[in-house]
């Protein structure tokens, strides 16, 4: 499950730029009445940890935790730079501990579908329980089968200055009879060879 996020985390940061603002708005929008009140909060599978110093600049204190260690290197490259004490963990969202719970746990683009297994997804939230103190909060988006048909439909291609042509390529299928959906992450290296992919 890790692997093909060495590559993706590269360009995530350009391939997802588009969906940055709808997302940033919505979590503006639902956690309206809960953000002025989050002292601690956890960004799980932060990837490259934008949400987690967009947190961090409101004050709150954050664990950024992910799977990928290059998604983390790039996230502690964010922290950095930034020059906030954002904490960025390397581990998997299905037994993640944190040093103390927190008051948020959020979980965005729809890294939730990204568990593979159904029987994972409860480790999940055993996980997300455990990290939250009494009375926290767990924010995440998934794609349904609605969203699947309406957006993710096809092959999505991306050619943008800084990404070689067809650097990354999405597909995902929806699968009616098993209920779910399966996404493939096809990215080519600089040198136009592959690299991985992700089922």
């Amino acid at each position: 499950m890790n692997r093909p996020y060495h590559w993706l985390a590269k360009y995530y940061d350009q391939l997802f730029l588009p969906f940055r603002s709808p997302i940033d708005k919505c979590r503006e929008h639902v956690l309206r009445d809960i953000l002025p009140r989050v002292q601690t909060a956890c960004d799980l599978a932060c990837g490259t940890g934008t949400t987690a110093v967009t947190l961090a600049r409101r004050g709150i204190r954050v664990y950024a935790v992910d799977l990928s260690a290059q998604m983390c290197r790039l996230a502690r490259q964010k922290v950095r730079e930034a020059n906030l004490p954002v904490h960025v963990l390397r581990a998997d969202m299905r037994s993640f501990r944190l040093p103390e719970q927190v008051d948020l746990v959020l979980c965005e683009y729809d890294a939730v579908n990204h568990i593979s297994h159904k029987a994972d997804l409860l480790k999940v939230a055993r996980s997300v329980h455990r990290a939250l103190r009494p009375g926290g909060y767990f924010f995440f988006d998934v794609n349904n089968a609605g969203s699947f048909k309406k957006y993710w439909t096809g092959n999505v291609w991306m050619e943008k200055p800084g990404l070689s042509p067809s650097s990354c390529a999405m597909a995902t299928r929806l699968n009616s009879t098993a209920r779910g959906a399966t996404s493939k992450y096809s990215v080519v290296k600089e040198n136009f060879g592959s690299a991985a992919t992700r089922k």
